[in-house]
């Protein structure tokens, strides 16, 4: 069954399941995953809490399908059309505003690896690897690598991260906060799909503030994120899932998250 034939999107118990490769084509990422994806991410309602990103296969995505690009007529317009669509898919992840989970097995490579860095939380297993990748063949990064993992590691870790295509094992995976834990390889995808629901039944208006606070900081000052702030937490203690948090801890019990939820789809 070809990528085109099969559903890679669907949703268990609030949680958007993605699959951005498949064992075609070596696991390389997946077109139709990306534009399934896309009509998913866009259309997502409250009822989706979470989403979680896998790879269907022997990799979690171990990038993009070189053999296509040689095959390619017009391997520049090729090119262009995957980037845009890729970009298309990380736009929209990027927009969507419940928490991200990345089950990574395997090889994370190049396309794989600028996914990786675009999750809230990642899962690894002692074989999980990362790779840049792109050098390798001569190209250039995409997914936002280039923009992600100076974030994350700093300008100088990320140009010899890339520039020296280096493999990045797990252990130094999570000590350079790419990767967020370490489990068995075969417990990846269970731990994952785990927390995903646990997120997606969580209090998901403050997640989507968090998201909010996080992604918009980068363009501003610690005097005007503090402004943001005092903003957002106000308006938080007036939502319902804001009511119900208070609420659970003067009264001593468990929070349901549920009241906040049924809140936002009325």
């Amino acid at each position: 069954m070809t990528d085109n034939q099969q559903s890679l999107v669907r949703v268990e118990d609030g949680v958007l399941r993605i699959a951005v490769a498949t064992a075609e084509h070596g696991t390389s990422l997946s077109p139709e995953g990306m534009r399934q994806g896309i009509d998913a991410l866009r259309s997502a309602g409250p009822e989706i809490g979470a989403v979680l990103l896998v790879g269907e296969g022997a990799n979690f995505c171990a990038g993009g399908n070189v053999r296509g690009f040689a095959a390619a007529e017009d391997r520049s317009a090729h090119l262009f059309d995957i980037a845009n669509l890729f970009h298309d898919f990380i736009r929209a992840l990027d927009a969507i505003a419940v928490p991200v989970v990345a089950a990574v097995h395997g090889w994370a490579a190049g396309a794989g690896m600028s996914i990786v860095l675009h999750a809230d939380i990642a899962f690894a297993g002692p074989g999980t690897k990362l790779r840049a990748a792109y050098p390798s063949i001569g190209f250039t990064p995409d997914g936002g690598m280039s923009w992600t993992l100076p974030r994350v590691v700093g300008l100088a870790r990320a140009r010899e991260l890339i520039l020296t295509d280096a493999v990045i094992s797990a252990e130094e995976g999570v000590r350079l906060g790419l990767l967020s834990r370490i489990v068995g390889d075969d417990e990846i995808q269970g731990e994952a799909l785990r927390i995903a629901r646990t997120l997606a039944h969580g209090p998901t208006a403050a997640y989507a503030g968090i998201h909010r606070l996080v992604n918009e900081s980068v363009h501003r000052s610690l005097s005007e994120q503090m402004d943001a702030e005092a903003a957002s937490i106000s308006a938080a203690s007036t939502t319902p899932t804001g009511i119900e948090g208070v609420d659970a801890f003067v009264e001593k019990r468990r929070p349901d998250w549920s009241l906040g939820a049924n809140a936002a789809q009325q």
